[in-house]
């Protein structure tokens, strides 16, 4: 459930305990009654829950920090392995993006070698989200692509993904 939903769901309980407690609040002997009771106890339940939903989405979300974190790390050093590589992400198409058996998302990417002689690439992909947050990231490794020739290969996340995610080439460099 979405952060929003969960606060959503919270506000409304409440609200509707709240506004139920002053219509329902008293009998005809002045003590409070028991759906005032009820509702205030309905309340309390609904921030209860709210809060322990907010603490998952919170652990949850932290969790995804640190996977993305690593799979960047990961991404850097992949990099650092081409010193001195020339910018090549002209050299670098990546198609639509569709789920393997594993629920992981996977882009065919081709690299075409505009050089006079074989290099190897390295290309980084970042699947995204329809509101361009990023899902996951990958760095695909091509050796040996031929002078004026191109090669495939399969850019697959590292975690299920899924919604609408579409990939980009966030960096390819060539040595």
């Amino acid at each position: 459930m979405k952060r929003h939903d969960v606060r959503g769901l919270a506000l409304a309980v409440a609200a509707t305990a709240a506004l139920a407690a002053p219509l329902t609040g008293c009998s005809d002997d002045t003590t409070p009654s028991d759906a005032a009771s009820k509702a205030a106890s309905a309340a309390s339940e609904a921030a209860s829950a709210a809060s322990e939903a907010g603490d998952a989405l919170s652990s949850a979300t932290a969790e995804l920090g640190d996977t993305l974190a690593s799979a960047t790390a990961e991404a850097g050093q992949k990099f650092d392995e081409f010193k001195n590589g020339v910018n090549a992400k002209g050299d670098v198409k990546v198609g639509g993006v569709s789920t393997d058996s594993d629920g992981r998302a996977t882009a065919k990417v081709t690299v075409t070698n505009s050089a006079s002689s074989s290099k190897s690439y390295a290309v980084q992909i970042d699947f995204r989200d329809p509101s361009g947050n990023l899902l996951d990231t990958v760095v695909v490794t091509l050796n040996d692509v031929a002078a004026s020739a191109a090669k495939d290969a399969t850019a697959r996340s590292n975690r299920t993904l899924s919604g609408d995610v579409t990939a980009e080439v966030a960096r390819a460099v060539r040595k």
